[in-house]
């Protein structure tokens, strides 16, 4: 359209009807008189070319509005009965042209005139725009150019009828469905305010007079503008449009099948309603059944009904209601050409999609375990990729109760050969880990740190033995510094077990039948291959947090050595966040929650953004019957432990720590603000490490392994004297934190003020740890130093009465599990745990996250520092600054 001279005027020719109005573009080199329907393009577009003269400006402005009146169907017949107009008009229409009249107003056309302009152009598109191209007079008139040719008293008589309607199809079939599966589409008008007031479209076309239908002659202009919506969400209605009267319509096979799988769809998202006959419409709803496969008669009993070999069948069918059809029905369904067929008697519309499946069916398809126990515990079962109603059968019916029903069934006696007497709620978990593993199952035992689950577990394995259900030794990873405990412990319990370690450089396994085999996670890493050449009847995971990353080589290998069941064990299912639970649970059950990536999408996400409460509460219901948390604060499990008291120290930096921090701060944050996103997380984490470094003292930070420590840290001050009492008291401390170096900084220094103390850490050896867990328990040093990390877990050091947490571990759960290793069974005094923390400082600040991560405890918890360094520049440096008290309450003493 680029030949149209739209830098010269636009004038306007009307014509009657309006549709006959032209537009003439007058250029310097020529004129160009256009009719509407060629100009409204030219006009539409040209509101985008700035050099336009002012009147293209006008008329392409009013072009536009009329364009949105026709689209919103405000239009109405001339009283002739001759064209379409624009109207009716609401205030805001005619506010909105008096503006645009107001605007493109020019030279010798005032503001009046173009409005009265742009009324005759907005009549002139109405007229234009719904109506078809010229066609030859041979052809037949199709309703809407009847519509234009109403007798002109007509309307007169309309007065207190209907004129807003809403479009629906009525769909029939005939006593004997068409050939080629066709049935009768027949359109409606419905009363827009009262959707009980309605007539068949073709009964519009009598006047109210001679029927007494209601309606108005305008609403089958209403009808026809929805008709004609519709037609273009949905092409087969083009048809009606094309008839005299627009009464009904034939689909054939393709065009039903076409509505069933497009057509409904579109139609619905313009508000038309399709309205089936009863009984054509069958639901026929997706249904499946699972049952076991029978076993053969030599296989062993001890598999369980969800052991490595169990084979389940998945049988596939749809259902009229509840009614499944039978074999012969599927068979008719899955032949069938067309949409509509024969069924019981009736004739149904069959959704293609559903036919398809029916095709593409398998009886009696095998299923794995897993996928038999999800089905039995959900209800449903994923068939390709799509969500099947299911319905166990008898065998799958009395396990899933067995399941549901393990944690509440009636207490097992201590199992024979047992030298120990099972505290209530060990017994309980017991009977649960023996129900689970029974059928087959893993299991996740996530009591609190002290609870006794390695007797639990020495228990379970003397009651399969007992009742016939092992076949094969017991294998136990664990870290390195509990394979004496699991020694120690299964010779003090179950006297008489042959315990081996696999451990070393020359560890074996010739000869393992039966009995307990201990080995580390380090070990099984590089060795997986010999341990999984061993038929385990268990296979135990320790503190199985250290598979929480289903990626790293160590879960993975743990994955290759095969068992007829799996136990987890751990005081903390999630550290950081719900994939680590997802890694343990999956584990012990492959298979149970799905994939990682859709774990993450159906559960974690939702319920760590916490947008969803009932999403949480769900999920605790699916992971229920294989998690089994008992916390020390519980009911029955309280008494048994003695109190514990927390407090919280809040201290002052000292002057010299002030200049560090404020300086570390300024420096570190002009880095990060202008480095990349890959350097930036690197310096963030540099910069939290280094504040927690000064606020622990500046010995520390400053890497001094010399020189002056007292009065340099308010933070050494109070653990004196913390320590300085307890030693009055006749107690026993630990002492925990996270950095090697600042332990030898407590070490030496209690060291010169004659403390006697002990040091654990990640490179002291595991006979060495063995031995200073003995020494300190049988009392050879009151002070025990330990790094968080090595020992923060599986210790048993109930010596001690207090625990000084010195600096803090960016995680509640592992705060608890080393307050755990005083605070558990076998403490017969109150634990008293001391945290220390800076005021004013990034400690504190993150000392408030804490508590609010621990109150989302089995749900969520946050991704410690490293989501720190996802914080905006503005979050970081607020959540760094010195805020409040930052100056030392007594001046430093001489050369500090």
């Amino acid at each position: 359209m680029s030949f149209v001279p739209l830098q010269g005027r636009a004038t306007w020719v009307p014509g009657h009807p309006p549709r006959l109005s032209e537009v003439e573009f007058s250029g310097p080199a020529r004129t160009i008189r256009m009719p509407m329907r060629g100009a409204i393009p030219v006009l539409t577009r040209a509101i985008r070319d700035e050099e336009a003269h002012p009147s293209v400006g006008l008329l392409s402005g009013a072009t536009l509005l009329a364009l949105k009146l026709v689209a919103s169907g405000r239009i109405r017949l001339s009283e002739a009965g001759d064209s379409w107009r624009v109207g009716p008009l609401e205030p805001d229409d005619h506010d909105r042209l008096r503006a645009l009249a107001a605007a493109r107003a020019h030279g010798d056309t005032d503001v009046d005139a173009a409005e009265d302009l742009i009324r005759q152009l907005l009549d002139a598109v109405a007229d234009t725009m719904t109506r078809p191209p010229a066609v030859p007079e041979q052809r037949p008139r199709s309703w809407g150019q009847r519509v234009a040719s109403l007798p002109e008293g007509e309307p007169e008589e309309d007065a207190g009828l209907v004129d807003r309607v809403r479009l629906t199809l009525r769909i029939e079939a005939p006593d004997e469905v068409l050939e080629g599966g066709g049935v009768v589409v027949v359109p409606q008008a419905h009363d827009a305010d009262d959707d009980t007031h309605f007539v068949d479209a073709e009964q519009l076309w009598t006047p109210d007079r001679e029927s007494g239908h209601g309606f108005s002659h305008r609403a089958r202009v209403a009808l026809g503008l929805a008709l004609r919506r519709a037609s273009s969400a949905w092409e087969p209605l083009d048809r009606l449009l094309r008839q005299p009267v627009p009464d009904r319509i034939v689909l054939d096979g393709e065009e039903l099948a076409d509505l069933l799988e497009d057509g409904l769809e579109a139609l619905d998202g313009l508000g038309v309603d399709v309205f089936w006959p009863r009984g054509l419409r069958g639901e026929l709803v997706p249904q499946g059944r699972v049952e076991a496969m029978p076993r053969p008669q030599e296989a062993p009993l001890t598999e369980g009904l969800f052991g490595p070999e169990a084979l389940f069948t998945f049988d596939w069918r749809l259902a009229l209601g509840t009614d499944v059809l039978t074999e012969e029905e599927m068979t008719a369904l899955a032949a069938a050409t067309s949409p509509v067929i024969r069924l019981r008697d009736n004739w149904m519309v069959i959704d293609p999609g559903v036919a398809r499946r029916a095709r593409r069916r398998k009886a009696s398809q095998r299923i794995t375990p897993v996928q038999a126990l999800q089905s039995a515990l959900t209800g449903t079962l994923e068939v390709a990729g799509e969500t099947v109603e299911v319905h166990p059968g008898a065998t799958l019916l009395r396990v899933r109760q067995q399941i549901v029903d393990a944690s509440t069934v009636a207490p097992l006696a201590d199992p024979p050969g047992l030298r120990a007497t099972l505290r209530d709620y060990q017994r309980h978990g017991l009977t649960w880990l023996a129900e689970l593993t029974g059928v087959g199952l893993g299991a996740c035992l996530a009591d609190d740190m002290g609870l006794g689950k390695t007797v639990t577990v020495i228990a379970l394995h003397l009651h399969r033995r007992a009742r016939g259900l092992a076949s094969g030794p017991t294998l136990v990873v664990c870290p390195a510094s509990l394979m004496g405990n699991w020694e120690a412990e299964i010779g003090r319990f179950a006297p008489g077990v042959a315990v081996r370690r696999f451990h070393g450089t020359s560890r074996d396994l010739g000869g393992v039948e039966d009995g307990f085999v201990l080995t580390t996670y380090g070990t099984m890493r590089v060795d997986h291959r010999t341990l999984a050449e061993v038929p385990w009847d268990l296979v135990v995971a320790d503190e199985a947090q250290h598979v929480k990353n289903a990626l790293s080589s160590t879960a993975r290998n743990l994955r290759t050595i095969r068992s007829r069941c799996r136990v987890a064990l751990t005081g903390t299912p999630v550290e950081n966040n719900l994939t680590e639970l997802w890694a343990i649970l999956d584990w012990a059950t492959p298979g149970l929650l799905g994939s990682r990536n859709a774990f993450r999408k159906v559960w974690a996400a939702p319920i760590e953004r916490g947008v969803d409460p009932g999403v949480t509460r769900r999920f605790a219901q699916l992971v229920e019957p294989f998690l089994l948390r008992r916390r020390k604060s519980d009911p029955g499990i309280a008494p048994e432990l003695p109190a514990k008291t927390e407090t919280d120290h809040l201290l002052r930096l000292t002057r010299e720590q002030v200049v560090l921090y404020e300086a570390l701060v300024r420096e570190s944050m002009e880095r990060i603000e202008q480095a990349d996103e890959d350097s930036r997380r690197g310096l963030v984490l540099a910069l939290l490490t280094g504040l927690k470094q000064i606020c622990n003292h500046p010995a520390h930070y400053l890497r001094q392994a010399g020189g002056r420590l007292p009065g340099r840290s308010e933070k050494l001050d109070l653990t004196d004297e913390l320590i300085g009492t307890i030693l009055a008291e006749n107690g026993s401390v630990l002492v925990f934190t996270q950095y090697v170096a600042m332990a030898r900084l407590l070490e030496r220094h209690l060291a010169t003020s004659g403390v006697p103390t002990l040091f654990l850490h990640g490179g002291t050896p595991i006979r060495a740890r063995e031995q200073m867990v003995r020494d300190f328990q049988e009392g050879a040093a009151p002070v025990f130093l330990l790094s968080l990390k090595a020992g923060g877990t599986g210790l048993n050091l109930t010596r001690a009465d207090h625990v000084i947490h010195f600096d803090r571990w960016w995680n509640p759960a592992v705060e608890d599990q080393a307050t755990d290793r005083a605070h558990r069974i076998g403490q017969s005094r109150a634990v008293q745990v001391h945290r220390l923390v800076t005021e004013g400082t990034v400690e504190q600040k993150v000392a408030a996250l804490l508590e609010r991560k621990r109150s989302l405890a089995d749900s969520v918890l946050g991704a410690g520092e490293a989501a720190l360094t996802e914080l905006s520049n503005a979050e970081l440096r607020d959540l760094v600054s010195l805020r409040g008290p930052s100056l030392p309450r007594t001046p430093d003493p001489p050369g500090a």
